[in-house]
């Protein structure tokens, strides 16, 4: 007799084709509806929350009476809860964003009676190759999937291992995903020949009991399932139907005779991976981007090693996390949701960015505070000793040795003398308290005398006081009416200041006082009208296409733009595609040349077609656009940077950079969460999509002797011998049927204005040549070393390490229970060892739970994670 495990649930879209609020109406429909029939009918035996508690939080939020029914519920077996907040994408949000995200599922459901312990992962778009360890981590043996999995695994459950060979029994919704019992026939006849057709179509696929998903998107239980299912037990004896929890099914599940897998799972083959939500709506990506490096780079490790722990920010840290996790919901992340949908994502992730840099400006401040020699102070938020530029600004007018001087800020900006009658001409010039760029009036003294006025305006590059100027202007408009034929002698004047920048050394977690360097420690950065070099790098632009040549090797930055006839799950090229790959014109000009600094600004000037036309299925119309690229090279770093700005005005087109590769490449190396993952040239897709080898990476991605570092552009492919990364992809459609790449819609056919980006973009990138960490890459472009200011007031050296740390990546540094907490993980096939000086502690796992006792060092296994919490330094 085949058991037949009826699992009744919904899958609920925070936020999709609707926003959140129309969204919760219906969540509390729902859920007013369940809760009574499961107190009052016991053939409803269970029901599945999704996996998520933002549900439940959701409707708490309107019936917060509820509460306890809830609780009641959950303590006795009859609703499922979490263990996630949210069900996340995977590949497009960090590692750390998704332990935040489980570790909060699970404190949520804890004060509600507990959580869900299974991986439950239905509808993700793919899966990441550690996530069998962050499971592991967090006590689960068992993950549910769907998406991504190859088409070499020929079971409904598999062993699924993470390249550290942390393993988790996973159950695969084989074929139909969590929906396949959504339809329950009106009676248990009907039933038994839906699950009879279903095992045919499954085949040896079976692995002896069936799990019967009754539920789909936004769907109540059917009130007739008790009583089907009644029947469907008394008709015959070749199945037993009961209602049960997902939990319950998997712990009697057979383990044996399954095939393996490890690494991620990114296969069409039988589901659709949705591939392109990777590259619409760049403005998102690049916005997550942004919100997560400022929490987990600068607001987190700053406020943990620069102040003291009662005065951590928890609460404050805290509200900022729940956006960016609330964010990490497939349909918010993938931007695959309607406009008003992504204007919410957008407004999450300005907020958490907001407190995380305020939290961050304020520890920074502090940091400057503890240091005994006063003067600038530079802060180092990675744990690597770096070596980069800082912005300076120095008071006084000079020459300073060892820096590149940017600009100076001389003591008087302006000094006329006009009569009373035309004051109102200079008074004309002041807008909102801010006369020139970067220089707002904070004061202003009005002398009288008998034949002259003398008015002088003192200024700052910051406002420092709330100066009511209408008041002022007024007062010198009746002084101007009485004295019309006066002279009025009108000073704007402020400190004079020299701009500068200078390279510093800073230690890990770190802090060095700068001084001025009798002369620089690395080779000058020198530019002619079309190239720039640092003595490690030359970069030289092609005038006639604005591509730049890298230590020789031409075609860096080759711009492709390409029509896209998709929607924003999918690229499909349209049937009448035209690719433009040539500008018509091309200026060149150096903006500096050193010794420190190189930049040389592109301009490019390209006709796009303006639209693909649904009809004729070709592009049309034309579309002119300038393209501004600043390329920028520093002193001793091999790095190129890389600004690219336009407006886009088109539609429906992908835009992409192309750096050209050496002979032979076959395979980039790209990141993903806690890894590196290495991938060919071919995708696996299926009879519902077409394979297409565009894949993620979440920083950086390498191929061959090329990395290329980026900000929120997370697509990328080997096209010949290129590696080609998509900086744009504007389409109108939520869903459209019948692609060229996808016959099939994968939501509402609704027409959208955002997807198509149109406005302002500023794409950064970067790239190098050669054997280069990535990780430190990454760091060097888009973390930079950090300024405050030291009044010499504290008892801290004028360098300085407040933690130090080798032998692995970081990827959290914060405050937890009253430790310090650090998390950290080894990116590589081979062991390390992890040294903390001077520092003892525990291992703890991703729930808190100490594992092993370290004094100052710990091993870390190839691909591995760790999490330590510092109780004390040690003897």
């Amino acid at each position: 007799m085949l058991e037949v495990t009826v699992v009744p649930h919904t899958h609920w879209d925070r936020e999709w084709y609707s926003s959140f609020q129309t969204f919760r109406l219906r969540l509390v429909d729902l859920l007013d509806d369940v809760l009574p029939r499961l107190e009052a009918d016991p053939s409803l035996a269970h029901f599945l929350l999704d996996g998520q508690l933002a549900m439940v939080d959701d409707y708490l939020a309107v019936r917060p009476g509820a509460e306890a029914t809830l609780r009641r519920l959950n303590g006795s077996g009859r609703v499922s809860m979490g263990p996630w907040y949210v069900l996340m994408d995977e590949f497009l949000v960090s590692g750390e964003t998704m332990i935040r995200n489980l570790q909060l599922g699970l404190e949520r459901a804890a004060a509600l009676g507990g959580a869900m312990e299974v991986g439950y992962l239905p509808d993700m778009f793919g899966h990441v190759a550690q996530m069998p360890q962050l499971l592991r981590q967090f006590g689960f043996q068992h993950a549910v999937v769907w998406r991504g999995v190859p088409e070499a695994v020929d079971r409904d459950a598999f062993w699924w291992s993470a390249p550290d060979g942390s393993t988790v029994r996973a159950q695969y919704l084989w074929p139909e995903g969590y929906g396949n019992g959504a339809d329950l026939p009106d009676d248990g006849k009907g039933l038994i020949e839906q699950v009879r057709e279903h095992l045919e179509i499954m085949g040896d696929a079976c692995t002896g009991t069936l799990l019967w998903m009754h539920g789909t998107d936004h769907q109540v239980p059917n009130a007739a399932l008790g009583r089907v299912v009644a029947e469907a037990n008394a008709l015959q004896d070749d199945y037993r139907f009961r209602v049960a929890p997902l939990a319950d099914h998997l712990t009697a599940a057979t383990t044996t005779g399954l095939p393996s897998i490890t690494g991620e799972l990114r296969s069409g083959a039988r589901a659709n991976l949705l591939m392109g939500v990777g590259s619409n709506r760049v403005d998102v990506k690049q916005a997550a981007a942004r919100a997560e490096r400022a929490l987990e780079r600068r607001a987190e490790p700053l406020s943990a090693l620069f102040l003291p722990a009662d005065r951590w920010p928890g609460a404050l840290l805290d509200v900022a996390w729940l956006e960016v996790i609330r964010n990490s919901a497939h349909d918010s992340i993938c931007a695959c949701s309607a406009d008003d949908v992504c204007t919410a994502v957008l407004h999450r992730y300005a907020e958490a960015t907001a407190i995380a840099e305020g939290l961050a400006d304020r520890a920074l401040v502090a940091a400057g505070r503890a240091v005994s020699v006063p003067g600038p102070i530079v802060v180092n938020g990675s744990a690597r000793a770096r070596s980069g530029l800082v912005s300076l600004c120095l008071p006084g007018i000079g020459d300073v040795a060892g820096v590149q001087i940017t600009g100076v800020r001389h003591p008087v900006l302006v000094d006329e003398t006009v009569p009373g009658r035309d004051v109102r001409t200079i008074l004309d010039r002041w807008r909102s308290q801010e006369v020139e760029p970067g220089t707002y009036v904070h004061r202003v003294a009005i002398e009288e005398h008998d034949d002259h006025v003398d008015v002088t305006l003192h200024a700052a590059d910051r406002l420092l006081a709330n100066l009511i100027l209408d008041e002022v202007k007024a007062h010198l408009d009746v002084l101007a009416a009485v004295r019309p034929d006066t002279p009025f002698r009108i000073r704007l004047v402020q400190p004079p200041v020299t701009e500068l920048l200078a390279r510093v050394d800073v230690p890990g977690f770190g802090w060095s006082v700068w001084a001025p360097a009798a002369a620089l420690d690395v080779e000058a950065v020198t530019g002619t009208d079309r190239s720039v070099t640092n003595g490690l790098v030359t970069v030289e632009v092609d005038p006639t296409d604005g591509t730049f040549a890298l230590d020789g090797r031409p075609g860096f930055d080759r711009l492709v733009d390409d029509g896209d006839h998709g929607d924003t799950y999918n690229y499909s090229p349209p049937e009448h595609d035209l690719v433009v790959d040539r500008p018509t014109s091309v200026a060149v000009e150096l903006l500096e040349s050193g010794p420190l600094r190189g930049r040389l600004r592109v301009t490019r000037s390209y006709d796009w077609p303006d639209r693909v036309e649904d009809e004729s299925r070709a592009r049309v119309g034309s579309s002119p656009v300038d393209v501004v690229t600043t390329l920028e090279v520093r002193a001793g770093e091999r790095l190129v940077r890389v600004t690219t700005e336009f407006e886009n005005r088109s539609e429906d087109h992908r835009l992409r950079t192309w750096f050209p590769l050496e002979e032979g490449v076959s395979t980039s190396v790209a990141e993903c969460a806690f890894a590196v993952v290495e991938r060919g040239r071919v995708a696996e897709g299926g009879p519902t999509e077409k394979a297409l080898a565009t894949f993620p990476s979440r920083r950086f991605v390498q191929a061959g002797d090329v990395t290329v570092v980026h900000e929120g552009l997370l697509e990328y492919e080997l096209v010949g011998d290129h590696l080609a990364l998509t900086l744009l992809r504007a389409t109108g459609m939520l869903s459209r049927v019948e692609l060229t790449n996808r016959p099939l819609p994968a939501g509402p056919p609704d027409r959208l204005a955002g997807p198509q980006v149109r406005g302002r973009h500023v794409l950064r990138y970067g790239v190098a040549v050669g054997d280069i960490d990535p990780y430190a890459l990454v760091d060097d472009a888009f973390l930079p070393l950090e300024v405050a200011q030291s009044e010499g007031s504290g008892h801290a050296p004028a360098t300085g390490s407040a933690l130090e740390l080798t032998g692995a990546e970081v990827s959290a540094v914060r405050r937890a229970e009253g430790t310090l907490e650090v998390r950290v993980f080894n990116p590589t096939a081979e062991p390390t060892e992890v040294r903390i000086p001077g520092r003892t502690g525990w291992l703890v796992d991703l729930r808190g739970r100490p594992r092993d006792r370290f004094e100052g060092r710990f091993p870390l296994g190839p691909w591995q994670l760790a999490t330590v919490r510092i109780s004390a330094a040690s003897s």
